[in-house]
């Protein structure tokens, strides 16, 4: 019987791993110019951590995270955010004493006991950045802007997207006014109970808000009769939502008010926003973030607002390459063809030294005509074939053969430098 990869857990092959490095490499450089560093944590993470920050009611807690106990009988759960581990390290390493603002990101594999889709796996791969310090509508306008700003970039190198991003915003109120609209959906959603799908009726007491953003028809037919949260917002929750508005609109950044998004996590105050690609299908967010600004401080830190997000790279990658469009791999400069055992120790050493110096080679040790090498070759659109045979040896040389010319030339076996200049001259041009 043979041995199948997990539901959920996708092998990557080479073209998938071009992609994701042109995605995270993309991320970086823009990161870096709105003086993000880059950070690194755990995986696996005490569970009490993911309880504490994301809120034992939630969906995540409750139904999604990879929890066990580990040999030493402790709870851990396989990280399925990152934002609480990025917390919880700023203040184990007392990094909000060294600097302020703190601006950190990190990019890796995340995990999630979901229902596979399209653009829905059970390890996945996020960019996640988190702001602390200060927090008002500039420094979220920025956020919400260096999002749109790595999201776009690739469309420089692939031109029109698959699917077309829009940016959705809300406000989900401060401790004042928010309690006031959880207490109103819990007493509207009562009388219409049996209305709502399952699941919303086991979310009604312990996380109403999660309701408003349930995908399933009867829930949406019900919600849309209820009063939104904007109507619940206190004026200063009103006049910084109005201030952050003016703040995007002056950034030229369009967007939609959506005054039923929530966010599945319990930390979230305010600001929070998703960017969704217009047709991807049910799982359509490709980037999703908010402002927090209590969590470093139940965390058992200090009092140290943030705001981040994360970024989907598989979904961020079917919006730039679709199914089938992938990065165009490096093709190797030199193909080396001996022909004998003699030829294949002078292969290993000319590859050794092409190599140092920084030059993709591959070299053919199968016992293989010299035809069938260089229809290799050909199908690696090498620029040049290095070939070892008889006559070659004989001679004490090596035959360069040109693969889009055909032109052949022979350079000494004892005098490699001449051999690496003229293939050094051709990288130079690349």
């Amino acid at each position: 019987m043979k041995i199948q990869a997990l539901r959920g857990f996708k092998d990557w092959l080479p073209d998938d791993f071009r992609n994701y490095h042109y995605l995270c490499e993309v991320a970086r450089k823009i990161l870096d110019l709105y003086g993000f560093e880059e950070v690194k944590i755990p995986i696996l993470e005490k569970t009490e951590l993911f309880i504490r920050s994301i809120g034992e009611t939630t969906d995540i807690v409750q139904k999604e995270t990879y929890t066990f106990l580990d040999r030493n009988k402790e709870s851990v759960t396989l990280r399925p955010e990152a934002t609480a581990g990025i917390c919880r390290m700023i203040i184990e390493k007392g990094v909000y004493a060294k600097q302020k603002p703190i601006r950190f990101f990190t990019i890796g594999p995340m995990f999630r006991h979901e229902r596979p889709q399209k653009g829905r796996l059970r390890e996945f791969y996020q960019v996640s950045a988190e702001y602390f310090g200060e927090i008002n509508p500039f420094v979220e306008a920025e956020l919400i802007s260096l999002c749109l700003h790595i999201l776009k970039t690739p469309e420089k190198d692939f031109g029109n997207y698959f699917y077309p991003l829009k940016l959705e915003i809300n406000s989900l109120g401060c401790r004042g006014c928010r309690p006031g609209y959880r207490e109103y959906l819990i007493s509207a959603l009562e009388k219409r109970k049996e209305k709502l799908c399952k699941t919303c009726q086991e979310r009604l007491q312990k996380n109403p808000l999660r309701i408003l953003d349930c995908k399933e028809e009867v829930c949406k037919e019900t919600v849309s009769h209820l009063k939104t949260i904007d109507n619940f917002w206190c004026q200063a929750c009103r006049e910084h939502f109005s201030e952050l508005t003016r703040r995007i609109n002056s950034l030229g950044i369009d967007f939609i008010h959506n005054p039923y998004l929530v966010r599945g996590l319990d930390y979230y105050v305010r600001t929070i926003f998703e960017i969704k690609a217009q047709g991807l299908g049910a799982q359509d967010t490709v980037c999703a973030g908010g402002r927090y600004d209590y969590l470093v401080e139940e965390l058992g830190g200090p009092s140290l607002p943030g705001i981040g997000f994360a970024i989907g790279v598989e979904r961020w990658g079917l919006v730039v390459f679709g199914e089938e469009r992938t990065v165009a791999a490096v093709n190797p400069l030199v193909f080396i063809a001996p022909l004998n055992d003699e030829a294949n120790t002078h292969a290993l050493r000319l590859s050794h030294e092409l190599r140092l110096k920084g030059i993709k080679t591959i070299v053919s040790f199968e016992q293989k005509s010299l035809k069938a090498k260089l229809r290799s070759a050909d199908k690696l659109k090498v620029k040049y074939v290095l070939i070892l045979g008889e006559d070659e040896l004989s001679q004490n040389r090596v035959c360069v053969k040109d693969m889009e010319t055909g032109k052949q030339d022979l350079f000494p076996l004892d005098d490699v430098s001449s051999l690496i200049e003229k293939i050094t001259s051709e990288l130079g041009k690349e």
